[in-house]
């Protein structure tokens, strides 16, 4: 369920670094607040797509960027820093198991803090998943309370994810490529979710945005939300039935600028294309 706008929590916000409270200004004050998938999302679509979202994100002050990737921070930090994109005020990352600012990479704490009590160690999912590791692939990746996969083959994978699950964990399969083990009650949507009650964001200004099935959580928020236009079949059966989710045409950036349309959140529509 959506979160309805809240004043900040006093006691949390008072873990929030010198940084992190500059940020959280700009990002109550923003009219627009983008909260969107990298791969196939954000990263997505034709490069003059790319490039007129990002141009109109960088020059509009009022709008702000979380980033909600299922990539870890080095990743991030290497996108940010190297390949010109612009550069978010937070980042939610490994399949929302982490969340840092956009600008020193410094763990938001009481966000983490809230992870960490959900995460009961790998153990358990080690455990139930040996009878399927011959069809898993380890991934190299180092956000801590997650285990990532490559899958070879996605009926499975499912049984693995039922088998993980029976565990105790949440799990999700996606793009035919990836298994996420992940602490139970811990994906991209609630933790975007306690991101905004933390910080004490206006949930209505918020559109989150995705492709693929681990994206799913997040337009079950109750958040605006749009599913690009190239975005995974599975995820589009799966999607709840909502005037809140938006279904694009456009792939990746162009889905974005057609949603950001679509619930008013430009601020001004000479902007759009």
């Amino acid at each position: 369920m959506q979160q309805d706008y809240k004043h900040p929590n006093v006691r949390a916000t008072s873990a929030l670094s010198t940084t992190q409270h500059r940020l959280v200004s700009h990002v109550r004050s923003a009219r627009a607040i983008l909260a969107t998938d990298l791969d196939g999302t954000f990263l997505g679509g034709s490069v003059a797509d790319r490039r007129a979202l990002y141009e109109y994100l960088t020059d509009q002050e009022h709008t702000a960027l979380i980033f909600v990737t299922g990539r870890d921070q080095a990743h991030v930090e290497h996108l940010i820093n190297d390949a010109g994109i612009p550069r978010p005020q937070f980042v939610i990352g490994d399949v929302g198991t982490s969340v840092y600012d956009g600008e020193n990479f410094s763990p938001v704490v009481p966000v983490e803090e809230w992870i960490d009590a959900h995460w009961q160690g790998d153990d358990d999912a080690r455990t139930a998943l040996k009878v399927h590791e011959d069809h898993l692939q380890l991934q190299d990746v180092y956000g801590g309370r997650r285990r990532s996969y490559f899958i070879s083959d996605s009926d499975k994978a499912n049984a693995a994810k039922r088998a993980v699950e029976t565990a105790g964990y949440d799990a999700i399969v996606s793009d035919d490529t990836y298994l996420d083990v992940l602490p139970r009650g811990v994906q991209k949507g609630p933790t975007l979710l306690k991101l905004i009650d933390v910080l004490g964001l206006d949930a209505t200004k918020v559109l989150a945005s995705g492709d693929t099935l681990n994206d799913l959580s997040l337009f079950k928020t109750g958040l605006a939300s749009v599913a690009v236009g190239n975005s995974e079949a599975d995820l589009l059966k799966s999607l709840p039935d909502s005037n809140k989710i938006y279904r694009a045409t456009g792939h990746g950036a162009a889905g974005i600028l057609e949603a950001l349309k679509h619930f008013n959140l430009f601020r001004s529509t000479e902007t759009v294309l």
